[in-house]
């Protein structure tokens, strides 16, 4: 309830003071507050113009007849009301009053007064580094500061209630402790001190096992401290409790279980026997050493096992064998030591571990380790088909297998106490041999892998092919162990190698049509070479011939001749073009091509085949025949001095020459086309017909054809003659009486023809129609009765006189004539 009044108060004070500010701010006269304790309030105000002296009115809000009155004059500006009640809210009036007396500006402000001074009942150490203080609560107080002074430094805490602690302080230390309350008004003022020391502080102990039946300990000196205390209990609360008093900085505690964690407490007291912060510490004794260690083999490695001993957190085993030390290091019972020297011998010992330190070790076991792998292992062929293989002698090694692996997957091995052994051993083959020592721990290990190869087996069979005149391929079987094979062909005073690792090499750069003396011998990186293999006696295929010379021996015959110096030899030339190939076979130098087509290109060549095989073609000579005649030639006349000849392609041919020749004269034409216009041709002349066909290169064939006769002369003189009645006569000069002519007359009104007698020189026309013009021509006639056209054409009027004819006009000569 008092704490709720005390709330009211302060919140109806802080409305007032708002009030108050408010109206002072309409005359800008103000109060502030500058301190406030359990009994004053200390105010200030400002200089007001015009007042002679100030009053300053106190009232306690909540408690009825106390009020407080105080008059200062114009040069006071701040006082102290004292004589108040602790934790009482009271309206503060302040008001400026001139000479008159009268008020000039007055404002209000509500404050409430600090708590009561409280007062310890009690402050005492139970820490080394804090103080408790006890005192009784205080009306109205909200909370309190607690100070604890060492001389110039003090240290403060604010606290809600009672008790309240005081920390950070200083070991053994005597302090004084003073106490305010504080509210919202303020704070009290400190309550009367009491003195009061801090306990000692902890010692700060150092432990260790240094066996596995004792602790010892060792601290520091505490200051102030007269001595100390030291007890020791196991953690897991079984056995009795030790306990030590001493005034030295060390002590051990003995006769205790190995690997037990124990719970050590230690304290200081002071001259009069208080107790200082005591110091609690976990240590377990280090375990005692292993019981029942067993060593054996375990895949090479050594497996040692062991009891497990109370409180080890950790094993350690020791194999040593001189100065090489293998440790192995392992939480469980059992561990596994590698790398172990072969043909040793060790001795293991086991060591316990936990955070307090190590127990001694175990007696030594002593264990003999497998022998090493032989050395020195030598492989010798001491006579063709056996292998000697030796080696040196191994300590630990009570026996010795040595086993021997054929690259076909064969194994033999021998069993000795000494320190060699005999195997058989084929040609080509790699045998893998393996020395291993034995003894009663067991085998070596795997030391180097020989291999040994003997010499690789000779090729047999070998095929030598001839593939041209200087080249040989060489084939054979493979044969075993052959890492590269070398063939080796020799003649006279020089020879061809060739090296591959194929069974088969070509020979090049050989001399043709020679025997060479061929062998064939194998090669390995690791067995050598054999020098044993037989050669063979192989010769080269004959020489390329030369061609000399290509003539023409008649139509369509040629002959070759060439010149070559094989030894039993048939040639056979070749012809080769788009008319397909020809071929002639000799003995000798030379042979007939027949049967070549005309306009033909060939490429000739020659080869000469014996035996020992084929020679490369002799280099081509080009060849090529007279163009060909054209088959069909056709004579045709343009005009009575032009005559058109055309033919058919000659294949070869590139240009062509057309001759017409007779007693009167010739007429020639030289062309790349297939048809010529031959002019100056005499009508009604027997001619000769004859065509050159020429080739690109000039080759000529010459060809003959039937006759050629010119047609028969045109006429001259044609005229048109009127007739008594409506008829027309035509006529002309012939040009040999024994032609036929024929007379064709062409007009608007009709055409009219008109063919005299053999012999005849004219022919009439009855009733043509008048008044037209007509075109007049009149032509011979060939054997076959057929008209020729290319004879001149005449043009006429033929007039009326009345309804018969009348005149006949000569108009001049038809264009067509000069077709």
């Amino acid at each position: 309830m008092r704490d709720a009044k005390s709330k009211s108060l302060a919140f109806t004070g802080l409305l007032l003071h708002c009030l108050g500010m408010i109206f002072s701010a309409n005359t800008g006269f103000s109060v502030s507050i500058y301190d406030v304790t359990s009994r004053s309030i200390s105010l200030r105000w400002p200089k007001f113009s015009g007042a002679s002296s100030y009053r300053v009115t106190a009232t306690a809000v909540n408690t009825v007849g106390h009020s407080l009155l105080a008059h200062f004059s114009d040069v006071t500006l701040k006082a102290t009301l004292t004589s108040l009640i602790p934790s009482t809210v009271y309206a503060i009036q302040a008001e400026a009053i001139d000479k008159n007396g009268i008020i000039l500006a007055e404002t209000q402000i509500m404050q409430s007064t600090a708590p009561d001074t409280p007062v310890i009942d009690q402050a005492y150490s139970k820490l080394s580094n804090s103080i408790t203080v006890e005192w009784r609560a205080v009306p109205g107080a909200t909370s309190y500061k607690l100070t604890a002074q060492d001389g110039d430094s003090f240290i403060e805490t604010v606290v809600k209630n009672s008790p309240g602690t005081v920390t950070g302080l200083k070991p053994a230390t005597l302090y004084r402790i003073t106490i305010r309350s504080i509210n919202s008004g303020g704070k009290s003022q400190p309550s009367p001190f009491r003195k009061a020391k801090t306990v000692l502080a902890a010692p700060i102990l150092s432990v260790s096992s240094p066996s596995c039946d004792s602790i010892a300990l060792s601290w520091q000196a505490v200051y102030m401290a007269a001595g100390f205390s030291v007890s020791l209990t196991r953690s897991d609360g079984l056995g009795r409790m030790l306990r030590e008093n001493t005034t030295n900085t060390s002590l051990i505690f003995t006769n205790l279980d190995p690997g037990t964690l124990y719970t050590i407490k230690a304290y200081a007291w002071s001259a009069n026997g208080i107790p200082g912060d005591d110091f609690t510490y976990n240590q377990r004794t280090s375990p005692n050493a292993p019981a029942d260690v067993k060593v054996a083999f375990n895949s090479g490695a050594l497996r040692v096992s062991w009891m497990p001993t109370e409180g080890a957190l950790t094993y350690s085993v020791t194999a040593s064998s001189g100065l090489l030390k293998l440790k192995c290091n392992t939480s469980s019972s059992f561990c596994m030591v590698t790398s172990l020297q072969c043909s040793s011998e060790y001795y293991v010992s086991v060591t316990a571990y936990n955070d307090a330190g190590s127990s001694k070790p175990t007696d030594a076991v002593s264990l003999k380790t497998i022998p090493c792998a032989p050395v020195n292992i030598s492989i010798e062929e001491d006579e063709p088909g056996h292998l000697l293989v030796s080696w040196s002698n191994v300590s630990f090694g009570h026996y010795y297998v040595v086993f021997v692996k054929s690259d076909d997957g064969l194994e033999v091995h021998c069993n000795t106490s000494y320190t060699q052994c005999h195997f058989q051993s084929d040609c080509g083959f790699t045998y893998f041999i393996s020395v291993f020592a034995y003894n009663k721990a067991g085998q070596s290990p795997l030391g180097d892998v020989f291999n040994y190869t003997t010499t690789p087996c000779c090729p047999s069979d070998f095929r030598a092919v001839s593939v041209s005149s200087d080249t040989m391929r060489v084939t054979w079987a493979p044969v075993r162990g052959a890492d590269l094979y070398e063939t080796r062909a020799a003649a006279w005073s020089t020879a061809v190698l060739c090296n591959d690792t194929a069974p088969a090499c070509t020979l090049s750069a050989l001399r043709c049509n020679t025997r060479y003396n061929i062998t064939v011998r194998s090669f390995s990186e690791a067995g050598g070479s054999n020098t044993s293999c037989a050669p063979k006696h192989v010769a080269t295929a004959p020489c390329s011939p030369e061609i000399k010379n290509i003539s023409k021996e008649g139509l369509s015959v040629i002959s070759v001749q060439w010149q070559s110096h094989n030894e039993d030899a048939t040639y056979v030339v070749t012809a080769r073009g788009e008319a397909g190939l020809r071929h002639c076979t000799s003995t000798g130098s030379s042979c007939t091509l027949p049967d070549l087509p005309c306009g033909s290109a060939f490429s000739v060549s020659a080869i000469a085949r014996s035996p020992a095989g084929q020679s490369l073609p002799s280099y081509s000579v080009p060849l090529e025949t007279d163009p060909c005649c054209p088959n069909d030639l056709i004579l045709t006349q343009v005009t009575q001095s032009v005559t058109n000849i055309s033919w058919s392609a000659g294949k070869g041919a590139q240009t062509y020459v057309t001759t017409l020749e007779s007693p009167k004269g010739q007429a020639r034409c030289h062309t790349f086309q297939n048809y010529c216009l031959l002019g100056c041709i005499t009508c009604g002349t027997n001619y000769a017909v004859s065509l050159k066909a020429i080739s690109e290169t000039g080759l000529t064939s010459t060809c003959t054809y039937q006759g050629y006769s010119s047609s028969a002369c045109c006429p001259s003189g044609v005229k048109l003659y009127r007739l008594s009645n409506n008829g027309i006569r035509v006529f002309w000069r012939a040009s040999d009486e024994t032609i036929n002519y024929s007379t064709d007359l062409r007009g608007s009104k009709g055409n009219f023809t008109c063919t005299p007698s053999a012999g005849g020189s004219h022919c009439d026309i009855t009733e043509i129609p008048c008044g037209d013009v007509y075109t007049v021509m009149v032509a011979p006639l060939t054997d076959k009765g057929l008209k020729l056209t290319f004879c001149p054409k005449k043009i006429y009027s033929v007039t009326c006189s009345g309804s018969s004819v009348g005149m006949v006009i000569y108009r001049g000569k038809s264009n067509a004539e000069h077709i």
